[in-house]
């Protein structure tokens, strides 16, 4: 490993890629696997938000459900999925890499025997201390007692839903060290349906008999809802051999490394948390010059659950499928895999992101007015929405290559590094949003920039530590697929611009105008771009051929042996 940390900064790739081609085909077939498992998790959570939005609208009953919802919530983005999934699996994987399976069964159970200790008690001061937790959230619901107390008893119903969710984030990590993708993927969208369908159930059904609000029913469902997203794991779990079994070791060497990886994840989830909440806190001071201040901290939300699709499909399943392998790297030594897989990923990253970033600039306000115009959603509110979208979209690539590049901070047992850049980008994003919006008056579309501005720099300096860290990335052979990516996005979005226009003047800006654009421009993008990317010879593009042509002949070739009525 010496010898690798005196290579030149900027390697040239190896000439002899079998390996890593294997290995990034690999990557590919995962992260593909996990994106379609992620679309259908935000689809399923798409008709769970219509459902409560029908059922309860907008009054005091959803409110108190979202508040006492977003107590564990938050619990979880701090302790739970972001900081123990990257400090387990690094961990876990070295173990059974190094040490065989029975050390890593072994390490699982001491875990999940710390998970149920620790989180349970944190979720038992949780039910108890409910009402001081709501008053330092909601201190304006005090004076409304049944609201506070509705709120009050549904976060002490939904305080449980931390520990499954952790205990649901560990099984997680053992199944991908372990090469399946798909399943713990899948596991949110066994959340979402078993939150509505056990909610339903219990509210509407059951509540009556057991003097159940029909919200509180909502609230068990939840419950059980991230005891489903547990349960769906534990067979595959069992399959491979791991099963629970209670023990007690707070010494071991594999649990403390993962306690020493999860404080600094939890101090850089807390950085994400401060920068929301002081753009929230500049959003709510922008006065709209038609809608006073009303308006911007809605465009922006809508705006950013728009970025949040390719954001999950792509940097979310690359970061998935990347980091059991570059665990196995690192835990094996082998610094040139290590680097090569880190590199390939980058790059497959970028291929999927760029041109999303573009298509969301150029077809956001067409995608914006077809799915939310109507009733209180106004054409201003497309247009003010998709101005925010385009400001997130300069910073995808950025938000995507860092689910990727953090990983392998972990991997390498170093949790300090992206702790700093979490920390320091807080300065960053509090500079970029004054500056944007007091000084440049960009409005909310400026505090999206100024995320963007976040992503960008946090991306730069993970991999310029890493580089430096690993004796280089194959930064050549990354930045001209970069380049050659860039240019047919640009390419693809300036066709796609030149004819959807015609679309507009002679359609409008109606509903069948905004679906007309979307069945012109989608198809023509990604055909256009393709193409380009071909024609300059993009590697990625190979790469990714590669790897889903083999499953796609395999399943025709089973369909050719069964036949039509096989």
């Amino acid at each position: 490993m010496k010898g690798d940390l005196q290579r030149s900064a900027d390697p040239s790739p190896p000439s002899e890629t079998t390996a890593g081609e294997l290995t990034h085909r690999q990557i590919i077939r995962s992260a593909g696997v996990v994106s379609l498992a992620v679309l259908g998790s935000r689809l399923t959570g798409l008709l769970r938000e219509i459902a409560m939005a029908r059922l309860f609208g907008a009054g005091m009953s959803y409110d108190a459900f979202l508040l006492a919802f977003r107590i564990p919530n938050l619990t979880r983005d701090l302790f739970a999925e972001g900081a123990l999934s990257s400090a387990f699996v690094p961990t876990f994987t070295e173990y059974l890499t190094r040490k065989g399976k029975a050390a890593a069964a072994e390490l699982a159970n001491l875990v999940a025997t710390a998970l149920i200790v620790l989180v349970g008690t944190l979720c038992l001061l949780g039910i108890i201390f409910s009402p001081a937790l709501v008053w330092l959230l909601a201190p304006g619901w005090a004076g409304e007692a049944a609201k506070f107390a509705l709120a009050v008893k549904m976060t002490r119903i939904m305080f449980p839903f931390l520990l499954l969710v952790a205990l649901a984030a560990q099984a997680m990590g053992i199944l991908n060290a372990c090469q399946q993708f798909g399943l713990p993927a899948s596991a949110s969208t066994f959340f979402n349906l078993g939150s509505l369908g056990f909610g339903l159930l219990i509210g509407f059904g059951l509540g009556t008999k057991l003097g159940l609000l029909p919200i509180e029913g909502m609230a068990w469902g939840v419950v059980l809802g991230g005891a489903l997203q547990l349960g769906c794991q534990l067979p595959s779990l069992w399959k491979r051999g791991f099963r629970y079994r209670p023990q007690w070791q707070w010494s071991h060497p594999g649990l403390q490394q993962i306690i020493r990886l999860m404080g600094p994840a939890i101090i850089g989830s807390a950085a994400v948390q401060i920068n929301v909440m002081v753009n929230t806190n500049f959003a709510s001071t922008i006065v709209d010059p038609l809608r006073g201040p009303n308006g911007p901290v809605s465009w922006l939300s809508y705006a950013f659950r728009f970025m949040q699709l390719p954001l999950g499909l792509f940097g979310v399943a690359v970061a998935a499928a990347t980091l059991p392998a570059v665990s196995r790297s690192a835990a094996c030594g082998d610094m040139e895999q290590f680097r090569d897989t880190l590199s390939r990923s980058l790059g497959l990253v970028f291929l999927l992101t760029l041109p999303s970033s573009v298509g969301l600039a150029v077809l956001g306000q067409a995608m914006i007015g077809a799915i939310y115009e109507g009733g209180q959603f106004a054409a201003y509110d497309t247009v003010q929405t998709a101005s925010a979208l385009t400001a997130y979209a300069v910073g995808l690539a950025g938000y995507a290559a860092v689910k990727v590049l953090v990983p392998g901070f972990y991997a390498l047992g170093d949790a300090r590094t992206p702790m700093v850049v979490s920390l320091a980008s807080i300065a960053v994003n509090y500079a970029a949003a004054w500056t944007l919006t007091r000084r440049a008056g960009m409005g909310h579309a400026g505090l999206a920039l100024a995320t963007s501005t976040v992503m960008i720099f946090s991306a730069a300096a993970l991999f310029w530590r890493l580089r430096l860290r690993t004796g280089g990335l194959y930064g050549r052979r990354l930045a001209v697929g970069v380049l050659k990516i860039g240019l047919a996005s640009a390419a693809m979005g300036i066709l796609v611009a030149a004819c959807c226009a015609p679309l507009e003047a002679r359609l409008g800006i109606g509903r069948t105008a905004r679906l007309a654009e979307l069945a012109v421009g989608v198809p023509l993008g990604a055909g256009v771009y393709y193409a380009l990317c071909r024609l300059l010879r993009v590697p990625e593009v190979d790469a990714a051929s590669r790897a889903l042509a083999a499953p796609l002949a395999r399943l025709l070739r089973i369909a050719a042996v069964n036949g039509p009525g096989g």
